[in-house]
Parts: C-alpha cells; sequence; structure tokens
C-alpha cells in the first residue's frame, strides 16, 4: 500500500438507525496523560513555521499543517482563544493564502503534493471547516467561506466514475480511485456541511457507495480501479467504521462487517495498540470508532456478544494510552511512521484527545 495511505482521513454517511449514547464525555483525559499531551503539543508549536506551516522533511506542508492545526484544535483553543489561538490563527493565514482558482487547496507544485495533492486539499478542507465556525470577522470569515465553498466543488469535480477518489483528480489521474483518498475526502466534506458550507449531496451519496462497493469479506479493498479485487485492508477498514460513526449511523450490515473484520485483526478484544502495518493510520481511525461505541454500544450493535470479547473505549484507551505514552520520545514527538514525527505527532495527539470532544467531526 502506498506510504501516503499515512496521511488519508475518513468521514461519510451510511444508512442506518441505532444511535449510541455519547462515549466518555463524562470523564475527562486521565491526568496521568495530560503532561505526556502538552509536551506533545510543545513540540508542535516549537516546530511550527514563522509563516505558520509544518513539515516534514520539507515534505507535505498542506497535510502537516492541516493535521497539526487539528491536534491544536482537539486541545480546546480556537482561533478565537485559548492558549494555542495564534498558533491556529498563523496555520490558517498559511492554508488560505494557498487555495488557488481552481477551488483546490495546495498546488502540485509543493514539495511532496506532486501527483497526491487531494490528500493536501482534504485535510486542509477538513481543518478550515472546523476552523470557520469560531471565525468571526466579517470580510476574513466571507473569504474564508468562499475557499471552503470552491474547496468543496473542486472535491466533488475530482470524483471519479465509480464515486471514489485517487491521489489526483479523476481527470488528471485517469480515472484512478482508493480508499484512503476517499474516506478522506468524504471526511473533509462531512466537516465542510458541519459548517453550514454547500456540499455536492450527490458527491456524498457516491462515496458512500463506493465505500459499499470495495468491501469484500467483510474488509475495505485497497482500490475499484481495474475491476476492484485483493484483500480486504485493517488499515482502511478502521477509517470506513469511523466514516460511519462520524455521520451519526450505527446500526448498519456494512458497518457491523467492518466491525468484526476488525477484531478479527486486531485480536478479540482489541483493547491496545496492535503492532502492525500503518500503524498511525489504523489507530488513529479505530481509535475514533471505539470512542464513539462508547463503554455500551458495541453491546447494542452485537447484543449476543461475549463481555469479554466486546469493545470498550475505557478498555481500548487504558491499555493504548500506555503504550502511546510509553513510546513518546524525551521532546515531546513521537517517531513512528516513515513519515516523521511531522506525522505521528499529531496522530498521536489527536488520540490522546477524544475525550475533549470539543470538534463536532468527532462527536454524535
Amino acid at each position: 500500500m502506498n506510504r501516503m495511505l499515512l496521511v488519508a482521513a475518513v468521514a461519510c454517511g451510511l444508512g442506518g438507525s441505532l444511535v449510541l449514547t455519547s462515549p466518555a464525555r463524562a470523564e475527562e483525559v486521565p491526568a496521568e496523560y495530560k503532561a505526556c499531551i502538552n509536551a506533545g503539543l510543545k513540540w508542535l508549536c516549537d516546530n511550527q513555521n514563522r509563516d505558520g506551516h509544518w513539515e516534514s522533511a520539507g515534505q507535505y506542508p498542506i497535510v502537516m499543517t492541516s493535521i497539526s492545526g487539528m491536534a491544536l484544535l482537539m486541545e480546546g483553543s480556537t482561533i478565537r482563544e485559548g492558549k494555542y489561538a495564534d498558533r491556529i490563527r498563523r496555520a490558517t493565514d498559511w492554508l488560505m493564502a494557498r487555495a488557488i482558482n481552481t477551488g483546490q487547496i495546495g498546488n502540485p507544485q509543493i514539495p511532496g503534493e506532486a501527483g497526491r495533492y487531494m490528500y493536501g486539499h482534504g485535510f486542509a478542507l477538513l481543518f478550515l471547516s472546523c476552523v470557520y465556525g469560531e471565525e468571526e470577522e466579517g470580510e476574513r470569515r466571507k473569504k474564508l467561506e468562499k475557499i471552503l465553498t470552491e474547496a468543496c466543488k473542486f472535491t466533488a469535480n475530482a470524483q471519479t466514475t465509480r464515486g471514489g477518489w485517487g491521489y489526483v483528480s479523476s481527470k488528471d489521474g485517469g480515472d484512478f480511485d482508493e480508499g484512503s483518498c476517499t474516506v478522506e475526502q468524504m471526511q473533509a466534506l462531512r466537516a465542510a456541511r458541519n459548517a453550514g458550507i454547500a456540499v455536492p449531496k450527490d458527491s456524498i451519496e457516491k462515496g458512500v457507495k463506493y465505500l459499499k462497493d470495495s468491501t469484500v469479506n467483510g474488509g475495505v479493498i485497497y482500490s475499484l480501479a481495474g475491476g476492484g479485487g485483493g484483500q480486504g485492508s485493517p488499515a482502511l477498514t478502521a477509517a470506513a467504521i469511523a466514516c460511519g460513526f462520524s455521520a451519526g449511523e450505527y446500526n448498519n450490515a456494512t458497518v457491523k462487517e467492518w466491525i468484526k473484520f476488525c477484531q478479527q485483526h486486531f485480536g478479540a478484544a482489541s483493547g491496545g495498540i496492535v503492532r502492525m502495518g500503518h500503524d498511525e493510520y489504523t489507530h488513529y481511525y479505530f481509535a475514533q470508532s471505539v470512542y464513539f461505541l462508547g463503554d455500551n454500544g458495541y453491546g447494542k450493535l452485537f447484543p449476543n456478544s461475549k463481555e469479554s470479547e466486546r469493545l470498550t473505549w475505557s478498555k481500548y484507551r487504558k491499555e493504548s494510552f500506555a503504550n502511546i505514552k510509553s513510546t513518546q520520545n524525551r521532546d515531546g514527538s513521537w517517531t513512528g511512521s516513515q513519515v516523521g514525527p511531522g506525522f505521528a505527532t499529531p496522530v498521536y495527539l489527536s488520540i490522546l484527545q477524544l475525550d475533549n470532544a470539543v470538534l463536532p467531526i468527532y462527536q454524535h
């Protein structure tokens, strides 16, 4: 699987009706992990460039700026107030300045973006959508609204004939699509819609169908281009679960298939960080899924399941957070994937801060 699968994201809508109770919102981030989180956030601030952007070894600045900005937002700061307000504003300004007349946020000429610019565009659309609701300056808000509206159109126009997305637009990529880009664009569109931005409805519906069509034996395969085929990917399937849950849709046969598939690959209880390919990507989205389930949701979806095999947020958090904390570097970063600490650090910070429940995209 392409290494930039690590920088994809997720959220879409699937049909269903069972509403689960909010997970662990009454609980705060456990006290023993707050110092760990603060150290990670400090590392992010120390590694932000003066103009507001982040990068990884000189590459992927659109993606790294967007996902790092998301980690700061999850702390509870906004573009207007909070400890990291200035950092968030600078990141916002930098990304807004990179919106071009096609609607794309970013540019194929940016290092790391050539041949895979949809990743950066999707993450930027996600982050700026989460910022938009707190932007109160009149002219600036109008400008941001225009950027987001045009960015949604760009995403819709980049969709393939099968309903998915690829590393570049359908036109530039010969109608190629794959799972990681698809779920990432779906999350971006969902966040934009949450913010009140007009999103083409048929794009979401076609994206939903793509994910369903990509499910083989309970797992989401890499691509439908060329006729599909291959085995389901635990990483992509974990992302697809969060995709359904973040839209508030739970009691769906496909989502249930995905959950069972991931349990088979992560272990019966799926209670901790399981070492496997694409660790950060996998657990970023699997953590979101278990968070949505809370401590009671799994039993509602699978009422005849054994108690010892049920997914619970408390169980996952206890084992996973301890593992994340133990692998943190002295400087507050995480080394993680081949993409480097610029990706691994905001990913693990996002997992650790889910209980803050401040962003609509991660709430019910």
